[in-house]
């Protein structure tokens, strides 16, 4: 581990195990995963093929999806993060907007890219990171993983501070003080947390609000 902040090289094969939860890069070679696990991929470089049983789509860089089908992934770059025994809803998307949808901390912006099916359960974000930004530190009480998919600049914890560029992927623990900065060039990152405090319940979702009996 590197203090507080784990900066992740995208290669073939396992990056990162805990009790639940595993990271996985796919680069070049096969990536096959069996069903039962919640799954969430973020595509950093290339054109992979994500085959699904009969379907197949072709996927580029700032591509991200969910499922918990068995998946194959040939070619290009990125991610794959396990949930053990979550069933994820089957989505796809991207490639990224320019900017984020909603406001955040010291001018950043985030868009929901994968919204929590139910409250508390897991999420994918868009991180928009202006050129010049210099965030306040904070924490979060999850942890966070993530790749850059374009830009460049730094994660400044207390112990050092680490250089973020386009193609790497992270692993932030729960707690960890940090910030993010940068100079010439914006950030663009897509984000995933395990729990949400936001998402529909059975008493309070679009549908059921929007019945009048």
């Amino acid at each position: 581990m590197h203090g507080n902040f784990l900066p992740l090289v995208i290669k073939h094969g396992l990056l990162r195990d805990a009790t639940g939860l595993c990271v996985q890069g796919f680069s070049g070679a096969v990536l096959q995963l069996a069903a039962g696990n919640g799954y969430f991929g973020m595509v950093t470089a290339g054109t992979p093929t994500l085959a699904m049983g009969p379907d197949h789509f072709k996927l580029r860089c700032g591509m991200y999806f969910a499922t918990s089908q068995a998946i194959s992934l040939s070619g290009g770059q990125g991610i794959v993060i396990s949930l053990q025994h979550y069933q994820a809803l089957r989505q796809f998307g991207g490639p990224l907007e320019v900017h984020g949808r909603l406001r955040y901390i010291d001018g950043c912006t985030d868009t929901l890219l994968i919204s929590p099916p139910r409250l508390g359960e897991p999420c994918l974000n868009h991180l928009h990171i202006p050129a010049h930004t210099n965030q306040t530190e904070h924490t979060h009480p999850s942890v966070r993983i993530g790749v850059i998919v374009s830009g460049s600049g730094e994660c400044v914890t207390p112990e050092r501070t680490y250089p973020l560029f386009a193609g790497m992927a992270w692993w932030i623990p729960a707690g960890t003080r940090h910030a993010f900065r940068t100079r010439d060039l914006a950030l663009d990152v897509i984000a995933w947390h395990p729990d949400s405090d936001f998402g529909p319940t059975d008493e309070v979702h679009p549908m059921k609000n929007r019945t009048l009996l």
